[in-house]
């Protein structure tokens, strides 16, 4: 049995004082989800004094990204008071192979912080770090960061500033814009979304490869039987795991399941790419008969409906207004969408979670905590720039179906 044994624990202040006392939430911050995104980078044999590298370089870095180190009031505003990040060194009594060659990722439960990927902590810190140290003298910087003040691509931005500012020392001061409010003001009485795929269910994660030939063959399916000459590799891998997700569920019902799934885009551009928060919204697309699971036809609805999204994004004032009148409609339908088998997709990929550096060398592996939501794909960029790796999130049972599917092996291939 893995243990872990905490080394020592403290906050982590800005190194220089916040002149700025509020930040307020944007519209889309307010509606987030309050829990936290967890991501581990695995590093082999670093130098001596990597946690006080860490320690200095996160100090420095959170003077740029002062509301990380705030507390969020009234799901509104953060009060930017300095309380700072919480910093965990922790000793894990395995070596690192035992983590990264399991072949289920729920044993990377050992590089977050306790208990923070799946609660809302909303009374803590916003951002909290844990260095593990191994056995073998490998690490993992692993990283929680809430939901609410910032998306996936604002992480990763923030990973890989605070790593150059580790490299870097004082040479290097990051660009962030906090101003996603003035694009998504909050309003007075926001919509409420009833959450529809957090139920409590056994979960277990597990990390495909698609190599760079496996998708080059899924384009080319596309592209023949669709009006979709250029689709991308995750539009297409995203097609192939929704397939073969609603194979799963006929296996369970016996019948073919309706289905809905969301997708996640960064509106930057238009936005700066320096823009801190959440700046993104879904867009997806509908399955209710199984013709329309085929991947032409499916990558072609996930086409035209980020299209369309992309088109309203040109104007920030036209895609405020789309944001809300599209929150207010998903409200209203919330009720209804219980009848069909959800899934939801984000990627990672093109942010540069490889490049994440802090002097002692790229990762060997990056990879998120154990999702505690079923039918979830997350895209990440392969080590080696081949292809893209995917963390999918299914019941143990379905898991259990889906990874025994032939033609997934024809084009997926299990880490480890």
């Amino acid at each position: 049995m893995v243990e872990s044994m905490i080394l020592s624990r403290k906050m982590i202040k800005p190194s220089s004082p916040t002149d700025i006392s509020r930040h307020n939430l944007s519209f889309i911050d307010h509606i987030a989800s309050s829990a936290y995104v967890p991501v581990a980078a695995f590093y082999s044999k670093p130098e001596n004094n990597i946690s006080q590298i860490l320690e200095n370089s996160l100090s420095r870095v959170l003077s740029s990204y002062y509301p990380f180190a705030g507390i969020i009031m009234d799901n509104k505003y953060v009060d930017c008071n300095d309380t700072g990040a919480e910093f965990l060194n922790v000793r894990i009594s395995c070596p690192m192979s035992e983590i990264l060659d399991h072949a289920y990722n729920d044993v990377t439960d050992v590089v977050f912080p306790q208990y923070l990927p799946w609660s809302s902590y909303s009374n803590g810190s916003l951002l909290v770090v844990q260095l593990s140290h191994f056995d073998c003298g490998g690490i993992a910087v692993s990283v929680c960061l809430s939901h609410k003040i910032a998306d996936g691509y604002s992480l990763c931005k923030f990973l890989n500033d605070w790593a150059a500012t580790a490299r870097h020392e004082s040479d290097f001061k990051p660009s962030t814009q906090f101003d996603a409010y003035s694009f998504f003001p909050l309003m007075d009485d926001p919509p409420v979304l009833r959450d529809i795929v957090r139920e409590p269910q056994r979960c277990v994660s597990r990390m495909y490869h698609f190599s760079s030939s496996s998708l080059g063959r899924l384009k080319d399916i596309v592209s023949t039987n669709s009006q979709v000459q250029n689709p991308t590799r995750v539009e297409v891998a995203t097609a192939l795991l929704h397939k073969f997700g609603a194979a799963v569920s006929m296996a369970n019902f016996g019948m073919f399941q309706p289905s809905i799934l969301s997708h996640l885009m960064s509106f930057r551009p238009p936005l700066s790419r320096n823009t801190i928060g959440n700046a993104c919204y879904f867009f997806g697309s509908i399955a209710s008969t199984e013709d329309e699971i085929e991947l032409p036809h499916f990558v072609a609805q996930l086409r035209n409906a980020k299209q369309y999204l992309q088109d309203k994004s040109k104007d920030p004032n036209t895609l405020a207004s789309h944001v809300l009148e599209n929150v207010k409609e998903r409200a209203n339908k919330s009720e209804k969408s219980t009848k069909f088998d959800f899934y939801m997709c984000s990627s990672l990929c093109n942010l540069g979670v490889y490049k994440i550096d802090f002097g002692w060398g790229e990762p060997i592996r990056v990879t998120l905590a154990r999702n505690p939501m079923k039918n979830n794909f997350i895209f990440l960029d392969s080590p080696n720039g081949d292809g893209i790796n995917v963390l999918i999130t299914l019941r143990e049972a379905d898991m259990l179906i889906f990874e025994s599917n032939k033609e997934l092996l024809e084009f997926a291939s299990p880490l480890v």
